[in-house]
């Protein structure tokens, strides 16, 4: 049961994250947040298995977020200033070297907002579409 009250929360949580931009004032917890997944996506461009083979510099295609989803803040984690966690997926396409779309590839990240600063820290895979926990 505590489970299953969890996982609501979290839903609910996650429905609050989805469709955040930077456009948001002070008082936005997810300020910020879309500059950081285009950093996140630019360096998976740059490291990632599926997009080491390069044409016209670029090799991945079709990066696609498919979900974010806020997280619960533990109290340890208020105390040291954090005021927003978000995990995300996203989806993307090798390409070969004759340009055409390649391996898929996926990624997951956890996003953390301490002050104005966000960090991304690598993340267990979660479910494409709701960001769940697999």
């Amino acid at each position: 049961m505590k489970r299953l009250l969890i996982l609501a929360g979290v839903t609910a949580l996650s429905l609050s994250a989805c469709g955040k931009t930077d456009t948001g004032g002070a008082g936005d917890p997810y300020a910020g947040l879309e500059s950081q997944i285009l950093s996140w996506r630019t360096a998976i461009e740059a490291g990632h298995p599926s997009c080491s083979t390069k044409v016209d510099g670029k090799g991945c295609a079709d990066f696609q977020v498919t979900c974010k989803a806020a997280q619960i803040i533990a109290p340890d984690e208020t105390a040291r200033g954090v005021s927003a966690k978000v995990v995300a997926a996203m989806t993307f396409n090798g390409r070969t070297s004759e340009g055409v779309s390649g391996q898929p590839g996926s990624a997951f990240a956890l996003f953390s907002k301490t002050g104005s600063a966000w960090t991304r820290a690598e993340s267990p895979p979660v479910n494409l579409t709701s960001c769940a926990p697999v």
